[in-house]
């Protein structure tokens, strides 16, 4: 990860390990908010620090789809957008509606190129394979070769970064771009540019969207799983905040109907850390409740009898 330096960069929020209320690691986090017009308006670190934005992209990789008219053509459904936006657990509902993707675009499961998770016994049950079915429905529909479809020479690759590029008033071939760990491209961007993007998603202004958006407040329990970050904010928050995570301490939220996202990055990678701050600025902002801020915490920042996470400092107006 690369850091542009500003000098008036604000302090990094910093996630403490508490073993019996003493410190046992220390994490430190960089995040920002901005608007649907990109304008960042609170930040804690850098909003220019750059980080692979991972599985948080899904949303608007889930663009292919749409604007291709591939949902129409097959007559995919709400639930099978979500699917598509998933990082999920490979349970046999997840996985029987990946399925259901490449079922109705008369595609062999053999044609997915992402990992088979250990332990399990198809690609289907590998948490980005609704990417994957996705991506091969729409190289279906558009007459596209189904095995270079994650090359990012592929038809389908530059439509989808044609369609970020687009949402970020750049040109797509500007970011730089790297094989995610499920074989498909990720992108690095700006803390502000991931912001940027989710403050997009949540705003009702981009009709392509807000489809994208239905699909993931309405069923959350297909973008992760039972116990899941994302999936307890949405049901908890019920279609207010619309969530996602990324590997490598990633994760964003937009605030539905308001055109605000956030996007947080932990410095050294940590899962546990950015849920934690997730909720911490999540509370700051007035996102959740008090009660909801209690609740995620207990199963977020309370790790056992003897470990809990806090954290320490505050988003800054911009």
């Amino acid at each position: 990860m690369t850091t542009r330096v500003k000098r008036h960069a604000t302090p990094k929020l910093e996630v403490h390990l508490l073993r019996e209320g003493i410190v046992e690691s220390t994490h430190y986090v960089e995040a920002a908010v901005c608007d649907d017009r990109g304008r960042v308006l609170s930040v804690a670190g850098n909003p220019e620090t750059t980080a692979f934005v991972r599985s948080a992209l899904k949303p608007f990789q889930a663009l292919g789809v749409i604007s291709t008219g591939t949902l129409e053509r097959y007559d995919l459904s709400d639930k099978d957008l979500a699917i598509i936006c998933s990082s999920h657990q490979g349970k046999v509902e997840q996985a029987r509606q990946v399925f259901n993707v490449l079922w109705r675009a008369d595609i062999d499961p053999s044609a997915l190129q992402c990992p088979i998770p250990q332990g399990r016994n198809s690609p289907l049950e590998y948490n980005c394979s609704g990417k994957h079915a996705a991506m091969l429905a729409v190289c279906q529909q558009r007459g596209w070769p189904l095995n270079t479809y994650l090359k990012r020479s592929s038809p389908v690759q530059k439509l989808i970064l044609d369609k970020i590029g687009e949402l970020l008033s750049m040109p797509g071939a500007e970011l730089i771009g790297a094989q995610d760990d499920c074989g498909a491209p990720t992108y690095s961007m700006k803390l502000s540019q991931m912001a940027h993007l989710y403050a997009q998603l949540s705003s009702g202004r981009h009709l392509d969207l807000e489809r994208i958006l239905r699909a993931m407040i309405h069923y959350p329990s297909l973008i992760a799983g039972v116990g899941a970050f994302d999936t307890n904010l949405m049901q908890l928050t019920e279609g207010t905040l619309v969530s996602k995570a990324g590997a490598e301490g990633i994760q964003c939220v937009g605030r539905v109907g308001e055109g605000m996202g956030l996007s947080i990055k932990v410095l050294d990678g940590s899962k546990r850390a950015k849920y934690a701050v997730a909720i911490h600025i999540l509370k700051q902002m007035g996102w959740i409740s008090p009660t909801v801020a209690e609740t995620l915490a207990e199963s977020f920042m309370v790790l056992s009898n003897c470990k809990r996470l806090e954290v320490l400092g505050e988003l800054v107006m911009s």
